[in-house]
């Protein structure tokens, strides 16, 4: 058969993560990579053994016609990007935070409904098994009703202007880069509708969020996220019901779940011991979905992604004016 091929649109270290975990499946290549540097891109096709390298990505699309584009650039050319495979009928899977905001997420998910064309968000940590692993404790009722959950990712990243985290022209801030995380997994864990979302954010002179607060209101319970880019947080993401709660460590790359049920004294611990390239996950649902002709992800359905942007918005809202 023939092997399903992956385009690549920036040449960075996630690029390279991509085109290692492809290299490593059955049924699928890089068949062209490009990047605004036609230098980079030649540096991450030879590194890969990839022979097309392109430093114009339209003319990637026009002469490889690829079954699906993944792009691995800075958010704020997301949109764009996605808008321009679109205009050539190719599938995309783009990285998280696929949108800067929810006007963006709405157009493009509109259009590729119309087209019929699949586009999904690469959050890869909602296909890890530990993540899996723990939603399906919550569905069999290991810790009875669920009244809480709380999550939280930071770190701090080098205060550099040039860099992605702290800048604004290249969709810098914790919102992009950490809170994408802390809302689309907990989101995916939890059942149930929200009913009202609130978002608090401090913003640094570089023009970008710093640190953000969720708080995610369900009909029956609550759950406040936490994310910064200039603070170690406790990385974890918590879960409670009425017969106990879920641990889950560094839940947007962690490999354990750790399950405590009342009136054991020990948890039952999960641990994944097989996955070596955690992106095959997604880019297998990717292969499998565009095979079946379907133009969304059940995983990370557009109105995920859009929901999450909404959340943006309303960080956003926060920024002051003298910035």
């Amino acid at each position: 058969m023939k092997n399903f091929r992956f385009a690549v649109m920036g040449s960075g270290n996630i690029a390279k993560q991509f085109c290692d975990t492809v290299r490593s499946m059955d049924g699928c290549e890089v068949a062209a990579v490009s990047s605004k540097s036609m230098e980079k891109a030649r540096r991450l096709a030879d590194g890969q053994g990839i022979e097309a390298a392109y430093d114009n990505y339209e003319k990637m699309l026009i002469e490889q016609k690829p079954d699906c584009v993944y792009i691995a650039v800075t958010p704020n050319a997301h949109y764009d990007l996605s808008t321009l495979c679109l205009d050539y009928k190719v599938p995309v899977l783009c990285e998280k935070a696929m949108f800067l905001n929810s006007a963006q997420a709405e157009a493009v998910f509109a259009r590729a409904r119309a087209e019929k064309v699949f586009v999904m968000e690469a959050m890869w940590s909602r296909f890890l098994p530990n993540i899996k692993n723990a939603k399906k404790w919550i569905e069999e009722g290991r810790i009875g009703k669920v009244t809480f959950a709380e999550a939280s990712i930071g770190f701090s990243a080098p205060q550099d202007i040039n860099t992605r985290y702290f800048n604004p022209e290249l969709g810098g801030g914790a919102a992009y880069d950490l809170t994408v995380y802390a809302y689309e997994i907990t989101t995916y864990v939890l059942e149930g509708i929200i009913e009202k979302t609130q978002a608090q954010a401090v913003w640094g002179a570089t023009g970008v969020d710093y640190t953000d607060h969720i708080v995610l209101t369900y009909k029956d319970k609550i759950a406040s996220l936490h994310a910064s880019i200039v603070s170690l947080l406790d990385d974890k993401l918590i879960i409670c019901g009425e017969k106990g709660r879920i641990e889950i460590p560094h839940p947007h790359y962690g490999k354990e779940a750790f399950l405590y049920e009342a009136g054991r004294t020990e948890p039952v611990v999960f641990q994944d011991k097989e996955t070596v390239y955690g992106f095959s996950y997604e880019i297998q649902e990717v292969m499998d979905c565009i095979s079946r002709g379907e133009i969304e992800s059940q995983v990370i359905p557009h109105k995920d992604t859009i929901a999450c942007a909404r959340a943006f918005d309303l960080i956003l809202e926060t920024k002051p004016q003298d910035i």
